[in-house]
């Protein structure tokens, strides 16, 4: 029997060449393909696929609400993160939704066959490059810089850098902390400022070395 793959990626072209990629390996074929992440959770719902290919960048719903959705509706259906995403808090909020593997898009064809069939068991997987990152931390762990600065942030700020790097939004953010939009946008300038940090990636690189994620 074959593993009975959805595509699930908003870029018709990125998913034409997987279409291809999976189809041509005797072991598995593509059931059916969703650009939006409404589309994505239906798709699942009434075609049942034995693994879902997910982008996290989707229109409608992201990929991590999509995950969020579908475990909340008890499909079982595996699913496999394929991103361009290398930040570890990504991985992390992915994981704790309930995918079962992610991977990188810029992995070889035979990494995603591979992964593909090794999530299709009931196994777990995480990109190699991502891993080797995990385990560099756990093995070698860098000094904790700046603490000093990470002082100057209040609880609340902490907790909103601590959600920021795992990749919500200040709708979600404001939802989890009871709290409203705007107080969201206040205490973000405000961490910006106190740690003179404007970019998003260098928000997550911070609170990652200052152990708030």
């Amino acid at each position: 029997m074959k593993i009975r793959v959805l595509l699930a990626d908003d870029h018709n072209v990125f998913r034409t060449g997987l279409r291809m990629v999976i189809n041509s390996q005797e072991d598995m074929e593509v059931i059916g393909e969703a650009g939006d992440g409404k589309e994505v959770v239906q798709a699942v719902i009434s075609l049942r696929p034995d693994v879902l290919l997910l982008d996290l960048s989707l229109p409608g719903c992201d990929g991590f609400n999509v995950i969020k959705e579908l475990r909340a509706q008890g499909q079982q259906t595996c699913i496999l993160v394929l991103t361009m995403y290398e930040e570890e808090a990504y991985l992390k909020k992915a994981i704790e939704a309930g995918a079962n593997g992610y991977i990188l898009k810029k992995a070889t064809d035979t990494a995603l066959i591979s992964s593909i069939r090794e999530v299709s068991r009931g196994r777990r997987v995480i990109d190699p490059v991502m891993a080797g990152a995990l385990l560099t931390r756990v093995w070698s762990p860098e000094s904790v810089q700046c603490q000093e600065t990470a002082m100057k942030l209040s609880e609340r700020e902490k907790e909103v850098l601590r959600l920021i790097a795992l990749g919500y939004s200040n709708r979600e953010i404001a939802e989890k902390l009871v709290i409203s939009s705007k107080t969201v946008e206040s205490h973000k300038a405000s961490i910006r400022s106190k740690l003179g940090l404007q970019k998003r990636s260098e928000l997550v690189r911070f609170a990652m070395k200052n152990k708030i994620v």
